[in-house]
């Protein structure tokens, strides 16, 4: 028996990479999609070594593009994060990151009429139900590669790409807020009550305060990473959050049944830094918080498109945990500054207060993106024969 191939693209999109598969090349059959994925990125195997998985859960994330099945968008878009060690496809979370680069691929594929300077690409995103704004700068009818535009965590620079995240809040909960109040007492086993914010945009998302762990801060990935008591501290305190807002069964259950999201953001004050990728200091002066964040149970070595974008509309939220340790001149402006461990990261957002409590108006990030392969994968022969049918 032969190896099925696939048309595949591979794309970096900020400081993430992710196949990139349409939607009509993958079985219909639930349990053989999954089966395919697996196979595909060499899941579950800790180096990925047969598959186009990077053995970092920055470069184990898929996209998939389908035609749209709503009015006035342009694309379907579903997101999954795919396990590296066990067999598990994650659909519950959103990438920004990959986000940014769906637009470009959306442009390229000419899924979209290519209009200049700029191509505004509607996703429409199924994981959390919500419209993605994408802003594509276009020359000649192709999206531009260069620019001046510079993400920490990324080698050089490209052309700005803009992601308007403002349509996603609630998308996982319901609620901007899940439990309707910026700062919740959360108890955690082992660990007693801490008062922790549940926000809602992009991914759900639990901030605490980095005194509140034991962390001053502005710990390094690797020497989070090195702690075994701190990440099984963090752990209990996302899983804790994650069933406060009903995305899982049991305090328990959160690697489980919910392995990505929520996200926790672990936030403190301004402070100078070593820079984690690259060299010199984050300053004090170039930052108004300060976070560090842990996703799919190790420390993001720089910072996620969602969690930038709900770490702007947390501080501009009274009463959060982000807004308390936010530099007291930014609150309430537009542009947030947050220092990451490999820089700086920066978001535009903009929240208005009603009797329903806030309303996202506006929550960006900037990104670039780039087309680095497309070709066609190999489905292992087996993977067919042995796949389990729903």
């Amino acid at each position: 028996m032969k190896s099925s191939p696939i048309r595949c693209v591979i794309m970096r999109g900020g400081t993430s990479k992710a196949l990139f598969l349409r939607e009509g090349d993958l079985p219909r059959d639930p349990a053989l999609r999954h089966q395919v994925i697996l196979a595909l990125f060499g899941s579950p195997d800790r180096r990925q070594i047969d598959g186009l998985g990077g053995a970092d859960p920055l470069t184990s994330k898929l996209a998939i593009i389908g035609p749209p099945r709503k009015p006035d968008v342009d694309i379907d878009y579903t997101f999954a994060q795919v396990e590296i060690a066990e067999p598990v496809v994650d659909l519950r979370s959103l990438c920004g990151n990959i986000s940014s680069a769906v637009g470009h691929y959306a442009v390229y594929e000419g899924l979209v009429r290519a209009v200049e300077p700029v191509t505004v690409v509607r996703a429409y995103n199924t994981n959390l139900d919500r419209v993605l704004r994408i802003e594509v700068p276009v020359c000649d009818g192709k999206p531009v590669d260069t620019g001046d535009y510079a993400i920490p965590g990324v080698p050089g620079t490209g052309a700005r790409i803009q992601l308007d995240l403002g349509d996603t809040a609630g998308g996982a909960t319901g609620r901007l807020l899940p439990t309707g109040s910026p700062v919740d007492r959360l108890p955690v086993e082992g660990l007693g009550t801490l008062e922790v914010s549940l926000v809602d945009i992009g991914n759900a998302h639990v901030f605490v305060r980095a005194a509140d762990v034991g962390m001053r801060g502005d710990e390094s990935p690797d020497e989070i990473d090195r702690s075994p008591a701190l990440l099984e501290r963090l752990e209990r305190i996302r899983s804790a959050a994650a069933f406060r807002m009903g995305m899982i069964s049991a305090p328990s259950r959160g690697k489980a049944e919910s392995p990505a999201t929520p996200i926790i953001g672990v936030v403190s004050p301004p402070k100078d830094y070593p820079r984690y990728l690259g060299e010199g200091q984050v300053r004090a002066a170039e930052v108004d918080v300060v976070s560090r964040l842990m996703y799919m149970q190790v420390t993001h070595k720089t910072y996620a498109g969602t969690s930038t974008a709900c770490t702007g509309v947390a501080a501009h939220v009274p009463g959060t945990v982000v807004h308390e340790v936010l530099r007291p001149e930014a609150r309430g402006a537009v542009a947030l500054r947050i220092g990451h461990p490999a820089g700086v990261i920066e978001t535009e957002s903009q929240v208005e207060f009603g009797p329903e409590g806030p309303k996202v108006l506006r929550a960006t990030l900037g990104r670039t993106a780039r087309r680095l392969m497309e070709g066609y994968a190999f489905v292992p022969a087996r993977v067919c024969a042995e796949a389990p049918h729903a």
